[in-house]
């Protein structure tokens, strides 16, 4: 019989017995000095500026969420009742027209697709502004004709067009909109008509400068609101 099938004496057993008292004892104390810190480190966790004496800058990622002091007004969310939507639709006659063809060989036969005969067309619609919102001009040309008495006439002027360089009303009427209808400064109207119509308009604080076209052009636009 071999030293491995030898069961332990009884002396040996009551040794082992000790031991794993002994060791038992010892977990035991270990489990509850960890118990006592997860207890501790639990409670440090849970504070915070709102329920504690430390200060709101060490709440860190914990910082609770910030109330709203705003109160409710009642409306649901979305589109106000009875308020009109808005659909965007296809037009018949689009100002351009960009025609995209499919490129390289067919995938099924590997000809050439550059001649292929048109099947169908989908159409895909983008409404957006020009490329460019610039000035136009208009020359007006004040004719003076000869009579054959000899009498020379000139003839009457287009009305609010009197200095050989201005601007037009409708320019005028988008500078009043950005002043009283968006309730932008001199400033930064003018600095609005640049950007969006390459206009170098400069704010006018001289007499006649209470009118809204006058703030901004120097001079009174009878046709400013037509």
């Amino acid at each position: 019989m071999s030293d491995a099938a030898v069961p332990p004496s009884y002396e040996e057993l009551a040794v082992l017995v000790v031991q794993l008292r002994e060791e038992l004892a010892a977990a035991r104390e270990r489990i509850v000095v960890l118990e006592g810190q997860v207890v501790d480190l639990t409670a440090r966790l849970g504070k915070n500026s709102a329920n504690s004496s430390r200060p709101p800058s060490s709440d860190g990622l914990a910082k609770p969420a910030p109330k709203s002091l705003r109160g409710k007004s009642g409306r649901g969310p979305g589109r106000p009742k009875g308020q009109k939507g808005i659909t965007l639709r296809q037009v018949a006659d689009p100002d351009h027209r960009v025609e995209h063809r499919p490129h390289g060989p067919c995938a099924g036969c590997g000809a050439d697709l550059a001649g292929a005969v048109v099947a169908g067309i989908e159409r895909r619609q983008v409404f957006d502004l020009p490329e460019r919102i610039g000035l136009e001009v208009t020359e007006h040309q004040v004719l003076t004709c000869r009579c054959a008495c000899g009498r020379s006439e000139k003839a009457s002027g287009p009305e609010g067009v009197r200095a050989p360089v201005q601007y037009g009303p409708r320019l005028a009427a988008a500078g009043v909109y950005l002043m009283h209808g968006q309730f932008l400064s001199k400033d930064r109207t003018a600095t609005a008509l640049a950007d969006l119509f390459d206009a170098s308009v400069a704010p006018f604080y001289g007499r006649g400068a209470e009118s809204p076209a006058g703030a901004l052009f120097g001079w009174s636009v009878p046709a400013a609101g037509r």
